[in-house]
C-alpha cells in the first residue's frame, strides 16, 4: 500500500530541496530520472557561483555557469508554487488515489509565499545576471 504523500510537506521539500529533486524523490521515489537529472546543472551553478567568490566577477566562465544554477532555484521555486496552489482533490486524486480528501491549512500557502519571493528574486538575478554577461562579452569582442 503507498504511503500518504502530504500536499505541505511536498510544497516545502520543493522550496528547500528543489534544486536536487529532493520534491520529486519524495513524491515517486529514488528511481526517478528526473529527479537525478537535477543534480548536474545545480551542481554547475554552485561551482559558478563559487568561481565569482574566489576569482571575482571578470571570470567569464563563472558569469556563464551562475545563471544555470539560478534556473534551477527558479524552477524549484515554480514546482513549490505549483504544489502549494494545486487544489486538494486534485492532489489527493493524483499522489493519494483512493483516500479521501486531506484538506491543507496555511503551511502550503506560506510555502508559495516564500516561493514567491524567493523564485521571483532567483528569476530576476538571472536575468540581470545574464544580460550583464552578455553585454560584457559583446563589448568585450568590439574593442579587439
Amino acid at each position: 500500500m503507498p504511503h500518504y504523500k502530504s500536499k505541505t510537506l511536498a510544497t516545502w521539500i520543493a522550496l528547500v530541496g528543489g534544486v536536487f529533486g529532493l520534491h520529486r524523490f519524495y513524491l515517486k521515489g529514488w528511481r526517478d530520472a528526473l529527479g537525478w537529472l537535477h543534480w548536474p546543472p545545480t551542481i554547475i551553478g554552485i561551482v559558478g557561483f563559487l568561481r565569482v567568490q574566489q576569482l571575482g566577477q571578470d571570470d567569464r566562465l563563472a558569469w556563464a555557469l551562475t545563471p544555470i544554477g539560478g534556473l534551477m532555484l527558479t524552477l524549484a521555486c515554480a514546482m513549490s508554487i505549483y504544489y502549494g496552489l494545486l487544489p486538494d482533490e486534485r492532489w489527493d486524486a493524483r499522489y493519494n488515489p483512493g483516500s479521501t480528501v486531506h484538506a491543507t491549512r496555511w503551511a502550503p500557502v506560506i510555502g508559495v509565499i516564500v516561493a514567491l519571493l524567493i523564485g521571483g528574486i532567483a528569476l530576476m538575478s538571472v536575468l540581470a545576471y545574464s544580460t550583464e554577461f552578455g553585454y560584457m562579452a559583446f563589448f568585450a569582442d568590439q574593442n579587439t
